[in-house]
């Protein structure tokens, strides 16, 4: 009896971690006495004694198996030691993930996989496994629509598997917000991974040794034991075996299963027969049936009859089935045609075109009856429009004006025209300028206005249907599943050829439309381009700003009623074109009717004069020109899409000189007002401001305004223009965006001044001359003479003729306006002073009376206007006074003193309205 061994001991594993499958050699003692004595060994648990190879008693080859410990002992079980012991320990190690296009040397498990993008293992075939993050940076999608990368990118990918890929797309979509230095690392990541692959080939080899071995030595031993089978047998090689043995096997079941399969194909030929019946009474009575249905309408019917027994006798080879079902097709191509009748006719609905095209695509008609609908369509809203012009051209030609008798729309009124502009989704009309509406609208509506409202109506009955009934026909909602795929082949083929010529339909129509409106609302510029649209292109009279900007909102609706069907913008293109013209006009003709309205102004001038010196024409002018501008309002807002109005350098240039011209006009009608015979003047309404003084003294029944009043005023008038209005105006001007508005204000501004000064140096040549005209008379009067006088016992007369004259356009002036006061009388004392100087510098000598009798006058005057002096007629009355002698004695000095304080005194009340006028608070 032999002694029993020692149990065995495992003392040392190479390698001693790694993941499962990893081959490793355990060492130790007593490890058996051969391959047939090794009972068991486990690694962390796991059974690895199927892989296991017994070399010797000190050392065993094997693989790793997957286990649930990451760590364990090697236990080595034999039957001449039992189980034995271990002094060391392996750790498993977590598998690598490798991804479908990474090399491996050992088998993947394919039904357990580890998927990146869920982290966790799923069953799936390989194929469905995405690449790994090619950047190695953490991917952030979800933020830029998936619709937008597509437009952005035609015809790419972000598939970086994919022939088509686009890295900038891959960037956008999964690295929108990454930085700069982040991408920089992604390169570096890159180059890595490439040098990774040139060096993987020989590192996979390397690692994987021992499996290509083993394979080979698997394989070799495959081989021989073939090789062996072939020669050493006499009955042929195994698959020459196995081949026989499944010809037998079939042959058996062949054999077996004979009469069964016999009577079911006898049961077989009887069901057919009966069933051959029951398709023959259907079939005998189908073109009677399909008469009657196509009497009542029921074509769904009809159709589902006709499909039934095409597929059940359309290839029959039986001469009775062939005579009835020729019956049947004879019958349909009668409906085919009946329904494409149906289908053209118009004017038809959309429901009814669509259920049409339904039924002649499920019919397999020729052709293709969904586009001959749609060209028939096109035709149809062509003559409607041509049908339209040719019922309002009598009228249009027989408008004599802008407001003619009221055109008959079909007895349509204005209110259901918008109305049915405003069945859109997206058109608000809060913001338009239009007239008001009340019971006399269709009577004032312009025939060319109310044409374009009905032929834009017409446009918005037809235009939606034609567009949907396209999109439609693009998208395959025309046809049935069958017909679909029976003729998606034939329209793919020519859908490019189909967009161009819808494209051209539809520009065709926009085209047409924007020509007619273009002839009827801007007959110049249609004629000038040579269009005759409208009744053989004779001039016709200009539409109203008014009625421009009503037919800009119509325009400005339709477009908006097309664009809502998502028409493209370059269709809709030349509506925007005729918008921005007729804008640009409205503009024009708005300033020019502002200007000939202006030019009436001077009739509405009632030369009442307020407190402030003011008639109310300034205000009507300034009333006049904001009520302008804003009628342009709506004109001038740039809608979605549309141009700004002053885009073109010569429309700014138009608008600055009509707004130029305005005002021109307007300080012409001043002009004619300041010089506009007394005779013309109709004084029978004057009257004053209740707070004003009396004006131009005591008013009485027969009074009538003079020339010099009435410069006064438009004097008046001017001053408040140059500060106030004008400056209001270029104010509301900038609100509503025009151009050059420096230089309407520079023009403007020249030209009052200009009239100013010809007014104001009219006015004192017809109030100085006389003043001045009286000194030298007045001077010589009686013989006086400055060398042989009396001496002086005051100022004499012709002094206080010129102080009363003085005080008289003082009066004049303030009663019309206090600010133009200290201006008149300065030049009133500037002409006198230089009048008076010029007469004392002519006298040849002085005796010591004149001398002082002219001293004393000369300082009276002075001292009398000293409010009013300016530097001219100071220097002018100290010319004057040292043209005379020196006062000879002190009592000549004190003289003179005397002499005008008399004049001060006796003179007071007059001299009064010379001093300073008191602030608003101290007069009553």
């Amino acid at each position: 009896m032999s002694r029993l061994r020692q149990p065995p001991l495992v003392t040392g594993i190479s390698p001693n971690e790694g993941i499962p499958w990893t081959k490793v050699t355990i060492r130790g003692e007593n490890l058996g006495t051969g391959p047939t004595d090794l009972l068991g060994l486990t690694i962390c648990g796991h059974n690895c004694l199927l892989t296991a190879e017994w070399i010797s008693a000190s050392k065993i080859v094997c693989r790793v198996g997957r286990a649930e410990n990451d760590r364990g002992d090697i236990i080595v079980t034999t039957k001449s030691g039992g189980r034995g012991t271990s002094t060391v320990s392996f750790k498993l190690l977590k598998p690598e993930k490798i991804g479908i296009l990474d090399q491996s040397a050992v088998w993947v498990e394919e039904m357990s996989y580890y998927d990146v993008r869920t982290d966790r293992s799923k069953g799936a075939p390989p194929l469905s496994l995405r690449p790994a993050n090619p950047l190695g940076i953490e991917i952030q999608t979800g933020k830029f629509p998936q619709k937008d990368l597509e437009a952005l990118f035609p015809g790419m990918s972000a598939d970086f598997t994919s022939e088509n890929f686009s890295a900038a797309w891959y960037l956008i979509e999964n690295h929108s917000s990454t930085s700069f230095e982040q991408l920089k690392g992604a390169v570096t990541h890159l180059k890595r991974q490439a040098n990774k692959k040139s060096e993987g080939s020989l590192a996979y080899v390397k690692g994987g040794l021992s499996t290509f071995f083993e394979a080979q030595d698997a394989l070799s031993a495959i081989h021989q034991k073939l090789e062996a089978d072939g020669t050493e047998r006499v009955g042929g090689s195994m698959t020459q075996r196995l081949e026989d043995v499944l010809n037998r096997a079939s042959n058996t079941a062949d054999t077996l299963f004979q009469e069964v399969l016999g009577r079911k194909d006898k049961a077989d030929s009887t069901r057919n027969a009966l069933n051959v019946l029951q398709r023959f009474k259907f079939l005998f009575n189908l073109p009677l049936n399909i008469e009657r249905n196509i009497q009542k309408g029921d074509y769904d019917v009809v159709i589902n009859d006709y499909e039934k027994a095409k597929s059940l006798f359309g290839k029959t080879e039986v001469q009775v089935f062939k005579k009835y079902y020729a019956e049947v097709e004879m019958r349909i191509e009668a409906l085919r045609e009946l329904l494409l009748d149906k289908l053209l006719e118009t004017p038809s609905t959309l429901h009814d075109q669509k259920r049409y095209i339904r039924y002649l695509s499920d019919l397999h008609a020729p052709g293709d009856p969904a586009w001959q609908c749609i060209g028939a369509q096109h035709r149809w809203i062509l003559q409607l429009m041509a049908h339209c012009r040719e019922g309002c051209l009598p009228d249009l030609r027989g408008s004599p004006g802008l407001h003619g008798a009221a055109l008959e729309l079909d007895g349509d009124s204005r209110p259901s025209v918008l109305g049915h502009l405003g069945q859109t989704a997206s058109l608000k009309r809060g913001s338009s300028s239009q007239p008001g509406r009340d019971d006399t609208w269709r009577d004032r509506t312009p025939h060319r206005v109310a044409f374009v409202e009905k032929l834009t109506k017409l446009v918005l009955s037809q235009l939606p249907n034609f567009w949907k009934l396209w999109v439609s026909y693009v998208t395959g909602s025309l046809f049935s599943e069958t017909a679909e795929k029976s003729g998606h082949i034939e329209r793919s083929k020519n859908v490019r050829q189909r967009q161009s010529d819808f494209k051209k339909m539809t520009q065709e129509v926009v085209h047409c439309l924007v020509r007619l409106a273009r002839g009827a609302l801007l007959p110049l510029s249609a004629a000038g381009a040579g269009g005759r649209q409208l009744g053989g292109g004779e001039a016709k009279a200009e539409l109203s700003g008014q009625w421009l900007a009503h037919a800009i909102q119509t325009l400005r609706l339709t477009y908006e009623s097309l664009t809502a069907l998502e028409i493209p913008n370059e269709l809709l293109q030349a509506i925007q074109d005729l918008t921005l013209d007729l804008r640009v006009r409205c503009v024009v003709v708005t300033l020019q009717q502002a200007a000939e309205e202006i030019k009436r102004l001077p009739e509405k001038e009632d030369w009442v004069v307020d407190s402030e010196g003011l008639t109310s024409l300034p205000c009507q002018f300034e009333r006049c020109v904001v009520h302008t501008l804003q009628s342009l309002r709506g004109v001038l807002e740039c809608k979605p899409g549309e141009a700004s109005v002053f885009q073109e350098p010569r429309t700014q240039e138009e608008v600055c000189q009509l707004s130029t011209n305005i005002v021109q006009i307007f300080i012409h009608c001043l002009e004619q007002l300041s010089t506009k015979p007394d005779a013309d003047v109709d004084t029978a309404h004057l009257s004053t401001d209740v707070s004003s003084p009396d004006l131009f003294g005591s008013i009485h029944e027969d009074f009538t305004l003079t020339s010099e009043q009435r410069l006064l005023i438009v004097l008046s008038n001017c001053c408040y223009l140059e500060r106030h209005t004008f400056r209001n105006i270029a104010e509301h001007f900038e609100k509503h965006n025009f151009q050059g508005i420096e230089k309407i204000t520079q023009v403007s501004m020249a030209s009052l001044k200009e009239l100013d000064q010809r007014l104001f140096e009219s006015y004192i040549e017809l109030k100085a001359d006389p003043i001045v005209g009286s000194l030298e008379p007045g001077i010589y009067a009686g013989y006086f003479d400055w060398k042989d006088c009396l001496p002086p016992t005051g100022v004499r007369n012709y002094l206080k003729e010129a102080v009363v004259s003085i005080i008289a356009v003082h009066a004049e002036v303030f009663a019309v306006s206090k600010e133009l006061v200290p201006r008149v009388l300065c030049r009133v004392v500037e002409a006198v002073s230089e009048e008076l100087s010029r007469l004392v510098q002519c006298a040849s000598s002085f005796s010591r009376n004149g001398a002082l009798q002219a001293r004393l006058e000369i300082c009276a005057l002075r001292d009398t206007v000293a409010a009013h002096l300016t530097p001219e007629s100071r220097s002018s009355f100290k010319q004057a006074l040292e043209a005379l002698p020196q006062l000879s004695s002190g009592a000549d000095a004190k003289l003179l003193e005397e002499l005008l304080g008399r004049v001060r005194s006796g003179m007071h009340l007059q001299l009064a309205c010379f001093q300073a006028a008191p602030p608003p608070s101290a007069r009553t």
